[in-house]
């Protein structure tokens, strides 16, 4: 990595003042002048002195020699740490003494470790930090600092006896090039036996424990537990009122190394929290539809425990009715608002209904020219009637009378300019099922 011009042109300036201090004749200083006496670190609110020492292989008493400030400059700036170093050295009886002047670099990202599973979390942070003394938990988004850490952390597995490749990303998106570093080992395979859950209830229990079977015999990711979390651990506690369950850390734990793989159970620990139940559901924004209406597309009521999902998916047929009137372009949000002195959540509900979109042109494909005509002369949603998206699942439902085993895929086109929907409903052939030949299910 190319260093600053700006540290290099200081680093010139400083070494030849460094050996004019050493030439014979030009000092009556000791022997002991030339000896690292102390290091006043300045200018960083990240790092602590004694850990920007050990970074710059500098100890205190250390015989100082000039490839020593070389080294400091050349190892503090690779290291991407710092946007600028340098230093001045003082020279007396006492010894030498560095002024070392730093500003920290502006852009740092955390350092997540996927599989890493002969280490709790905060026995590798200790470990690596012990050995890469500018490694905090946060990684500068340039410098050779992630290297460090990769080569580290190699070899503290070596040491567990775990021959194992190390390597990293650094994901990002256009907002930020450079968001986290993933360190993972790559080798030996991980291999999940078993997900068991502590500080689980007995009623969330059994659906945690058969939804975790998704998990077994797949490789150990924190990112593969975190979309199973998501996606059905959670809703478990969201249903039953806990909305500010969380779910801690996976901790593997080696069960068995085998020829290719290493095979792992995790613990997932749960922090339930306290259940909430729903004290109300506050509608803001709407105008075409009473509150009243609109309430009744809610299964959760007030004095229910707050079941998160359910009134997720109420808002969702809160959202059709609105669809029923030609607003296809209504924009519901819900939120649920908790009171923890009250254990009691709030179910606000803030709509834009949006313009009123009209019926355009339909289009009915796949079938014959006569039941298409019949099918269009029974269409009764005529151009420039309100859109009613609903219509269509009953126009299809009495389609199936005619049409039979048919299944009908349907295509609404909105034009935001006209506020028009144009329809298209296609229908195919729907598979023909065999019929059972005793030989079982499998067809």
């Amino acid at each position: 990595m190319s260093r600053l011009p700006a540290v290099l042109a200081v680093l010139c300036i400083l070494s030849c003042a460094f050996a004019e201090t050493q030439t014979p004749g030009s000092t009556n200083l000791s022997q002991s002048a030339l000896k690292l006496r102390s290091v006043n670190v300045t200018g960083t609110s990240r790092y602590k002195p004694e850990d920007v020492l050990r970074a710059a292989k500098l100890h205190i008493g250390q015989p100082l020699q000039k490839d020593d400030l070389e080294t400091m400059v050349r190892l503090l700036g690779e290291s991407g740490a710092f946007a600028a170093v340098s230093y001045r050295t003082q020279f007396d009886q006492d010894g030498a003494k560095i002024t070392l002047r730093l500003r920290d670099a502006e852009r740092f990202a955390p350092a997540h470790f996927d599989n890493v599973i002969w280490f709790s979390d905060q026995e590798l942070l200790s470990r690596l930090h012990a050995s890469v003394p500018l490694f905090d938990g946060e990684l500068p988004v340039t410098g050779d600092l992630a290297g460090e850490v990769s080569r580290a952390l190699k070899l503290l597995l070596a040491e567990k006896n775990v021959a194992a490749e190390v390597g990293y990303l650094r994901p990002s998106d256009e907002d930020n090039p450079v968001d986290a570093f993933v360190f993972s080992v790559t080798e030996p395979n991980i291999t999940i036996r078993e997900v068991r859950f502590s500080g689980a209830g007995p009623n969330e229990l059994p659906r945690l424990t058969a939804a975790a079977k998704e998990l077994e015999g797949k490789e150990y990711t924190r990112p593969r537990i975190r979309v199973i979390e998501d996606k059905d651990f959670l809703p478990i506690y969201r249903e039953h009122g806990y909305l500010k369950a969380v779910l801690g850390n996976p901790e593997p734990a080696v069960v068995e190394i085998r020829a290719h793989d290493t095979l792992v159970d995790v613990i997932l620990p749960v922090r339930p929290g306290r259940q909430y139940r729903l004290a109300r559901i506050e509608i803001s924004g709407n105008k075409d539809f009473p509150d009243a209406t609109l309430e009744t597309a809610f299964h959760v009521h007030p004095g229910d425990v707050a079941n998160a999902v359910a009134l997720k998916k109420d808002l969702d047929a809160v959202h059709q009715i609105f669809g029923t009137r030609g607003y296809m372009e209504a924009a519901l949000t819900g939120e649920l608002k908790t009171d923890d002195a009250q254990a009691s959540a709030t179910y606000a509900v803030s709509i834009v209904e949006g313009d009123v979109y009209k019926m355009g042109k339909v289009e009915i494909r796949g079938l014959s020219l006569e039941i298409t005509k019949r099918l269009e002369n029974e269409w009764t949603l005529h151009s420039g009637d309100t859109y009613d998206a609903s219509y269509i699942g009953r126009f299809v439902e009495q389609a199936y009378k005619l049409v039979g085993n048919w299944r009908a895929r349907v295509h609404e086109s909105m034009d935001p300019r006209d506020k028009t929907v144009d329809v298209m409903v296609r229908f195919e052939a729907a598979p023909e099922i065999p019929a059972w030949d005793g030989r079982g299910p499998d067809y």
